[in-house]
């Protein structure tokens, strides 16, 4: 008689192509294979290191605004090609990929509506559309949304996450931008309206050196890369090793050039006591 009977299961091994596709996601930061769920309900943190994952621009908006009360501005307006701009890709081409790829019709989303009951107009910059650069358009509709908002007497909160800066396909047409969106901050800010500044990661570029860069409080979420010309650029034109975390939320906070760091999950109830002590 044999001391152990058969087993009463068997275990069964799947092949990675058994397993289904979508459910977890590998933390960029720390190489966590993270629940897909779990992430989302944590407001895509993880939650193992803190890296903040990127957002798409809707995601931030819904993340701030109070349910239901968000006004889009300009919901339709896109790119031309002034240029008739040609590479691997045309212009056209690329417009055309990335708004099928985002759902959106141009890297920025602007409106108004309630941080827990408190009316402001936002603008938030999608880093998946063409790097989050700033087009003629992305450039007018930030414009608009600011010249409503002095008219109307509110605070504007601009959500950065911009990696390209001035859009090169547009030539001086996006470098026009950066002067104007400033220009009308500046008239927001005569009118003694405050301009909170959210930067995340990356914010760069001529998105960085202007309407990025000049808010009455800038906040920044942790670990955002947040410069103008990227570190590795920086590193081969000077030829020396920059300190470490260089350009880097942390970096910028300990040297003055932000205000705050702030966690996603705590975002929007800093931003309301924010927006009662600046008004």
């Amino acid at each position: 008689m044999a001391l152990f009977g058969k087993p009463k299961y068997t275990i069964v091994r799947l092949k990675k192509k058994d397993i289904p596709e979508g459910l977890w996601t590998k933390c960029e930061e720390c190489s966590e294979a993270l629940y897909n769920k779990t992430l989302e309900e944590n407001l895509k943190v993880c939650p193992k290191c803190n890296y903040h994952f990127t957002l798409s621009a809707y995601e931030r908006a819904n993340l701030l605004i109070d349910k239901d009360t968000f006004e889009e501005f300009d919901k339709d307006m896109i790119s031309d090609d002034p240029l008739n701009f040609k590479g691997p890709k045309t212009y056209k081409d690329k417009l055309e990929q990335d708004q099928k790829a985002t759902g959106l019709k141009e890297a920025a989303i602007t409106g108004v509506g309630l941080i827990e009951g408190k009316r402001s107009v936002i603008a938030v910059t999608d880093s998946r559309f063409i790097m989050g650069s700033m087009g003629s358009v992305v450039g007018e509709k930030i414009t608009r949304a600011v010249e409503y908002a002095t008219k109307n007497k509110l605070p504007v909160i601009i959500i950065s996450g911009s990696g390209g800066g001035a859009r090169m396909h547009e030539g001086m047409f996006s470098l026009m931008q950066m002067a104007k969106t400033s220009a009308a901050l500046g008239y927001h800010k005569k009118s003694k309206l405050p301009f909170i500044s959210i930067l995340t990661n990356p914010t760069m570029g001529g998105v960085m050196a202007s309407f990025a860069g000049i808010g009455d409080i800038t906040i920044a979420e942790p670990k955002a890369l947040l410069g103008f010309t990227g570190p590795r650029v920086i590193e081969q034109t000077i030829r020396q090793k920059l300190p470490p975390s260089f350009q880097r939320s942390e970096f910028l906070l300990e040297h003055g050039m932000v205000d705050m760091i702030v966690h996603r999950k705590n975002l929007k109830n800093t931003l309301s006591h924010l927006l009662d002590y600046l008004s």
